[in-house]
């Protein structure tokens, strides 16, 4: 079993077991047919994975990880908040007649910043302290600014992150204010061990540790018979992540990067995504 799966298990049941419903509360995402999405959700969840182990990657279903991988070079690479740069249509629900989707996270990462050392922008401050500066515990990143929230089209929910060296290996803390764990929890896990990858790959680190820490875990109403059907299926071990000898972060593309033996449940079932 993929450490991602079991991960993945146990919380499921902790939210359907000990969770609260919001049933008896106005809440603002609904289905299409415009009735309201309700959930059923745990408080501060905190997972930890170790990259050095294995690749956190659930087999119970197939995560697209290539097209994760695409979302995340479009933030942190592209710094792109047009829906036009993304080769998927997972942001066009929130994007304008242009393809913007406002303010909002690649946006945030791409301003620059003004240091002692320079001019920056989040990433390229992170990339630049990684190699001058990794004993800092101010390596970080957050796009949460509430300047801007109201030109935002849809306020971030991955929202921070915290970068620590230890013992010649790059761990991340991933701070995320709100997840629908069944369409977005390992695809989160998945982009942001990806970017620990990377970012230790081109700064001459070894991939350390993941935790990743969700304010409000959730699983929407008309999830609950998916999820209750998708962890009682069969799992299989972790693939293995392969990644070009790449050291420039602005060249790498998906094409870097390989998932050897990956496995996993076929599943054909559709998710209602709640908007």
């Amino acid at each position: 079993m993929s450490y991602a799966d079991e991960i993945f298990i146990q919380n499921c049941r902790d939210i359907l077991e000990n969770g609260v419903m919001d049933t008896d509360m106005a809440v603002r995402p609904h289905w299409e047919d415009g009735v309201p999405a309700h959930t059923i959700s745990r408080f501060g969840i905190v997972n930890r994975y170790d990259l050095e182990k294995e690749f956190p990657i659930m087999t119970l279903r197939r995560t697209y990880w290539k097209s994760a991988l695409d979302e995340l070079l479009w933030i942190w690479q592209k710094k792109s908040n047009n829906v036009k740069d993304l080769k998927s249509h997972i942001w066009d629900q929130w994007a304008d007649e242009n393809g913007s989707i406002g303010k909002a996270y690649g946006y945030q990462l791409g301003v620059k910043h003004k240091y002692k050392e320079g001019e920056f922008d989040q990433v390229d401050r992170v990339l630049f302290d990684l190699k001058n500066n990794p004993n800092s515990r101010r390596i970080m990143t957050n796009i949460y600014t509430h300047a801007d929230l109201s030109e935002m089209h849809l306020y971030p929910c991955a929202y921070s992150m915290t970068f620590s060296v230890k013992d010649g290996r790059l761990n991340g803390i991933l701070n995320q204010r709100s997840n629908d764990y069944l369409t977005a929890n390992n695809w989160n896990v998945v982009q942001y061990a990806l970017l620990i990858h990377i970012f230790a790959k081109v700064s001459g680190l070894l991939p350390g540790e993941l935790v990743h820490v969700i304010a409000d875990a959730h699983i929407y109403d008309r999830h609950i018979p998916i999820i209750e059907e998708l962890i009682k299926r069969p799992t299989f071990d972790a693939p293995k992540l392969v990644m070009d000898d790449v050291t420039d972060f602005y060249k790498l593309t998906t094409d870097n990067f390989k998932m050897e033996n990956y496995r996993f449940n076929e599943f054909d079932i559709k998710i209602p995504v709640a908007i």
